[in-house]
């Protein structure tokens, strides 16, 4: 295993420190799944979810988290997003959101971090605006699966 990066030789929690790095392109795709039951999916397609657009508020939730993430992970940097976008796949078998966040930015550092708060926070603003209809839903597979830019590279999920 390598050696983590945000902790000091004395095991302390600490920034990174990225000045003398080089700008570069960077990039982060996320994705997360949503299971509810099919009556619940079927109040999304329709527009009869209780509290309005489902997927519209989530979105915006998803944007806005992203561009948070400092705000919320302790040792993130501040970073200047250029691109924030969050998707949806309605998915009947199994019954559920599919939900894929794209972010980018010009940086010393990357944005896994933020691809991943929003995949996280859209995945819980959905399960908000339908939990009268269904408490029963579970939020699984919050990953990363792709990474470009940067000194580490490429990187696909398996």
């Amino acid at each position: 295993m390598s050696k983590l990066s945000h902790i000091n030789e004395k095991g302390e929690a600490r920034m990174v420190d990225v000045s003398e790095k080089s700008v570069t392109a960077r990039r982060a795709v996320a994705e997360g799944f949503i299971a509810m039951r099919l009556a619940t999916l079927e109040l999304i397609e329709k527009g009869e979810a209780h509290k309005g657009d489902v997927i519209g508020t989530a979105r915006l939730a998803g944007i806005m988290a992203a561009k948070r993430t400092h705000e919320l992970i302790p040792l993130c940097h501040p970073l200047q997003l250029t691109k924030a976008t969050v998707d949806f796949e309605l998915s009947q078998d199994p019954p559920g959101v599919r939900v894929l966040a794209e972010v980018k930015v010009s940086s010393q550092t990357g944005v896994e971090m933020e691809a991943l708060t929003a995949v996280s926070v859209a995945c819980l603003t959905l399960y908000d605006m339908l939990k009268a209809a269904d408490k029963s839903m579970t939020i699984n597979g919050v990953r990363l699966i792709a990474k470009d830019g940067g000194k580490s590279g490429v990187y696909r999920a398996g």
